[in-house]
């Protein structure tokens, strides 16, 4: 089960602890649609471990900038409040687990 959020601080409040992924997106793009059905089916159910948080950039881009995404899906990988990767596009589950 994924966490949406808006604002900087919801944001830096859901990364502070445990295994974090961010996932930068909107319901316009392709890759997004295909980024977080492979996130549902595969990532959540394998890996509770690893909590998921989606920013909407369309709802939320003053966000998008402050991270510097330029091109979506963007997806940031987070341990214990730190930025371990970051990926651009549709990416193999298995290489963002590998990023943690």
């Amino acid at each position: 089960m994924h966490k949406e959020v808006k604002t900087r601080a919801e944001l830096d409040e859901a990364v502070k602890t445990g295994k974090v992924l961010v996932d930068f997106w909107a319901t316009w793009c392709g890759p997004c649609m295909m980024m977080g059905e492979a996130i549902a089916s595969e990532l959540e159910p394998s890996h509770p471990d690893i909590s998921v948080v989606k920013v909407n950039v369309d709802e939320a881009p003053e966000l998008a900038a402050a991270f510097g995404v330029m091109s979506i899906p963007a997806l940031f990988c987070y341990s214990g409040g730190a930025k371990k990767a970051e990926f651009v596009g549709v990416t193999p589950v298995k290489d963002i687990v590998a990023a943690f």
